[in-house]
């Protein structure tokens, strides 16, 4: 039986190591309901076995430019940027979810119009993203809850 480490203590995790890049990242909100599905998603939905996370409240709201995010979008801009170069990145995968507080709390919003929102700012957020790193292949998917599950449907270009 194992124990947590306590603190102070050490933990060696069992996954191992690998330090081949994928050349991708991925853009999502914290809320920690949707981790481990973006992760499956992210790993089996789109074969991409490691990306770099860029995990922050609203996702890609923050770069859809809401005044409630200005700070964030740009520590945001910086991070891809940054991404981009060091870690080579060719591919941007931008996630929103259903029911995220950023848009009912910070936004005020409620449905329909949040979801809405969130449709136009995924499509906001891509353009700027290809915009501000010079790539060409940024994706967008909406995360919705269904019968206890996650689904990630592709939203398409307008």
């Amino acid at each position: 039986m194992c124990s947590a480490p306590t603190s102070g203590s050490s933990f060696t995790s069992q996954v191992a190591y690998s330090p081949d890049r994928i050349h991708a990242a991925a853009v999502y909100c914290s809320d920690g309901r949707f981790g481990d599905q973006v992760d499956d998603f992210l790993h089996h939905g789109l074969s991409l076995p490691r990306y770099d996370r860029v995990v922050l409240p609203g996702g890609p709201a923050s770069l859809a430019n809401h005044a409630e995010a200005s700070i964030a979008q740009r520590s945001l801009v910086d991070e891809l940027k940054f991404l981009v170069d060091a870690h080579e990145l060719d591919r941007v995968v931008l996630i929103a979810h259903s029911g995220c507080a950023f848009y009912s709390a910070r936004l005020n919003l409620a449905e329909p119009k949040l979801e809405q929102q969130q449709y136009e700012d995924l499509q906001s957020a891509r353009e700027f993203v290809r915009e501000i790193t010079g790539l060409e292949r940024v994706e967008t998917f909406f995360a919705r809850r269904v019968d206890g599950q996650i689904r990630f449907e592709p939203l398409g270009e307008k």
